[in-house]
């Protein structure tokens, strides 16, 4: 037993040198003489699914279940084998044996569920990013590089139903995995099934790495694990600077492993050593580069920095690591994450450039081209004075006077409602609303707009004039008012209404009911509408 100990050993670090003929080679000495052991199984197909030798990797997987049924791992080699022989419903029944045996096991129910999510998703060569991903990875971006592999891609792409008779193709099989989520690369390490799990939102809740099968470990790294196990337990106790110890420990022991790395960073990200949490992610991404670490790890020391950055409020700098971080492995918090950003640098964008005395001047350009009949770039000019100073309302009005000249009356009566939002008593304001809906004959929300002025200023004579002309014309043809308001989309529906026409038919026989009903702010804003296209008079 003591020789199949050693030929363990020296398999399982051959596995870890990326030496993986070696590691098969020592792990079958070792069943040689010990082929009852479940574990050198597992351990032999985790080194043929390496070797890319996956035919194999399965049978090695079957047996570890053969020899422990109630093992969960046998179930999950079984799961990661068959993504990579094309055979993914079959996988997904192994993951679920898996995890029904293993219920804790966080990292194979997210891998189950993403797998789900892209099955469900249908043809993987659909995807918007397909190209970014594959070029991002380096077992596909070879591949991109021949003309023939693009086109089977377009095929693929085009008539899914292709698939069954492409998977015969490793390329594919590659590029399958990779767009699913699966990293062909690292996926099948002595020590990891299923992929690390996604950084929570929250960056003090660290992130539990997965659970080794240390007795296949060597004495160092089984020594680094506990180290960084004493760090976690110091970390979580907020006691940085004994976790530190621990991690930088850690990494003394396997300067390859980017997790302690990544540990050490969100010391510091804890700390709000920001420039110091940016250096040490940088040099894990190396490190995992280096020894061809899982692409979601290395989207995490991306996001990390893309955090830091945040914090230090470099809104630039952290919308770029967002974005590495999505090249490396989209997830719907980093996606928000990034839209967040870009809101915060659109509106730092428009605080930077705000000047009142350049709208002013842009103000003054626009005037003179109104004056001189040029109202298209009389916009231009007092659109970019809004852009200058976007709280001055005069710039709105302005604008609108253009829009009601250029007979684009929608647009004109937008910048006058967005007149008198930001400021009610800016009277123009409603004289210019007034003047358009009179153009668009619209009386009756003409004559309310005037009513508006004429309360700021009972005397203003153009208030007084526009006010006496839509009552007028209200008076003088009132059947062509209704015929108008009928048409509108809103007064239709009010009518169509059984509770408003009930109401309606109450305030012709009882008047009095009209201030009961003027209580519930729904039906005042459908009298009110009501009143405005001329339906309706109230005394």
């Amino acid at each position: 037993m003591d020789k199949v100990s050693e030929l363990k050993e020296k398999g399982n670090a051959a596995l870890q040198e990326g030496k993986f003929d070696d590691a098969i080679k020592y792990y079958t000495e070792a069943i040689a003489l010990d082929n009852a052991n479940h574990v050198l199984y597992s351990n032999r197909s985790a080194a043929y699914a390496k070797s890319k030798q996956y035919q194999l990797a399965l049978e090695d997987a079957e047996k570890t279940i053969l020899l422990k049924p109630d093992w969960a791992k046998g179930y999950s080699r079984k799961g990661s084998a068959l993504v990579y022989l094309g055979k993914l419903d079959d996988s997904i029944k192994a993951f679920e044996t898996s995890l029904q045996l293993d219920p804790s096991n966080i990292q194979t129910k997210e891998y189950l569920e993403e797998l789900k999510t892209e099955m469900n998703m249908g043809n993987p060569f659909n995807t918007p990013d397909l190209f970014i991903k594959l070029r991002n990875n380096h077992m596909t971006k070879k591949y991109l590089d021949d003309p023939e592999f693009i086109k089977l891609i377009q095929e693929l792409r085009n008539d899914p139903s292709l698939m069954t008779t492409k998977l015969h193709d490793k390329r594919i099989l590659i590029a399958i995995s990779v767009l699913m989520g699966f990293n062909v690369d690292v996926e099948e390490q002595m020590d990891v099934d299923p992929p690390q799990s996604r950084e929570p939102p929250k960056s003090k809740a660290e992130p539990k790495p997965e659970k080794m099968e240390e007795d296949n470990l060597p004495p160092e790294k089984r020594e680094a694990t506990n180290e960084k196990k004493l760090g976690n337990e110091a970390y979580k106790k907020r006691n940085f600077e004994v976790a530190l110890q621990h991690y930088n420990k850690a990494v003394e022991l396997d300067p390859t492993e980017i997790t302690y790395l990544l540990n050490i960073a969100a010391v510091y990200f804890e700390q709000k050593e920001y420039e110091k949490c940016i250096a040490q992610c940088e040099k894990a991404i190396e490190v995992g580069r280096e020894n061809r670490a899982d692409f979601k790890i290395i989207a995490k020391a991306f996001t990390r920095i893309g955090h830091s950055y945040k914090k230090m409020e470099n809104w630039k700098q952290a919308k770029v690591y967002y974005e590495k971080s999505m090249s490396e492995h989209r997830t719907p918090e980093i996606k928000t994450l990034l839209s967040d950003i870009d809101k915060i640098m659109k509106e730092e964008e428009r605080k930077a450039y705000i000047d009142p005395v350049k709208a002013e001047e842009e103000k003054e350009l626009g005037n003179q081209k109104f004056k001189a009949g040029d109202y298209a770039e009389a916009v231009k000019h007092y659109s970019e004075a809004i852009r200058r100073n976007p709280d001055d309302p005069k710039y709105y009005s302005n604008r609108a006077a253009c829009y009601t000249k250029l007979a684009a009356f929608d647009l004109g009566l937008k910048d006058c409602d967005k007149c008198v939002e930001i400021d009610p008593k800016f009277i123009k304001g409603w004289i210019r609303k007034g003047k358009i809906l009179q153009g668009m004959q619209q009386y009756a929300k003409a004559l309310s707009a005037y009513q508006k002025a004429l309360d700021l200023d009972p005397t203003n004579t153009e208030a007084v004039e526009g006010y006496r002309s839509c009552a007028v014309s209200l008076s003088s043809n009132p059947e062509e008012v209704r015929k108008r308001a009928m048409t509108d989309p809103e007064v239709q529906s009010i009518l169509r209404d059984p509770a408003m026409r009930l109401i309606l038919e109450q305030m012709q026989s009882d008047p009095k009911a009209l201030q009961d009903h003027l209580k519930n702010p729904d039906i005042a804003a459908k009298l009110q509408k009501l009143l405005e296209a001329g339906l309706i008079a109230i005394h």
